[in-house]
């Protein structure tokens, strides 16, 4: 079940307009605490910049949203930047658009799309995911199931994603949260409940779109 669409990784996008260089650093955060720390970590690394435009949207359902020009005129920068996040439905996202002046201005318009450019630069090389609940069953089995799961595993909705061996398989599976207790059906099926269930965990998964 997605919970909501972010980026899959922090990245960066840099060009240059009319000598002014723009430098956008995109990152998935968890929270309000977490986007405001990276945004104080890239101003700190930009410090001698003349601007460093931030915005951040938390919330599975886009609940927080900030954004700041920064010294640009009102309007220009941060809001363009996070219209950018919301409109394409991404969240539990910061981003900070670095901008050195390189002596020519570029007009209301013209910093409305050189802020979008680069953060919207940004988004694209981090990449768009989606944020799935999933959960998380680490079984124990005997080894003669082992090739069966395995072959129930390409259409059975669930994927293999650890194995140990001792004198038993531990196996910790994963499925869409939806799917719990089809896939805990499945597997007392399978080994005729003769299964140890060690633990059971509500995760999410990255999925890059």
């Amino acid at each position: 079940m997605q919970l909501y669409k972010s980026v899959y990784r922090a990245g960066e996008f840099r060009e240059t307009i009319n000598k002014s260089i723009f430098i956008a650093h995109v990152s998935p955060v968890r929270d309000d605490r977490e986007a405001r720390e990276f945004i104080a970590c890239i101003k700190e690394d930009y410090k001698d910049a003349t601007h460093n435009v931030p915005a951040f949207v938390t919330g599975n359902k886009q609940e927080h949203q900030w954004a700041s020009d920064d010294g640009e005129p009102q309007g220009t920068s941060g809001p363009p930047v996070l219209n950018l996040l919301t409109e394409n439905q991404l969240t539990n996202l910061a981003v900070v658009v670095t901008r050195y002046f390189g002596g020519i201005k570029l007009g209301t318009g013209g910093l409305v799309r050189a802020y979008s450019s680069a953060a919207r630069g940004a988004i694209e090389n981090a990449g768009i995911c989606s944020v799935n609940s999933v959960v998380a069953v680490k079984c124990r089995m005997e080894y003669s199931y082992l090739n069966k799961l395995r072959s129930m595993e390409k259409d059975g909705g669930f994927y293999i994603c650890n194995e140990e061996y001792t004198d038993k398989i531990t196996v910790e599976l994963k499925a869409d949260s939806e799917k719990r207790e089809e896939l805990l059906s499945m597997i007392g099926n399978l080994t005729s409940g003769k299964r140890e269930i060690l633990d059971i965990a509500e995760g999410t998964h990255r999925i890059l779109l």
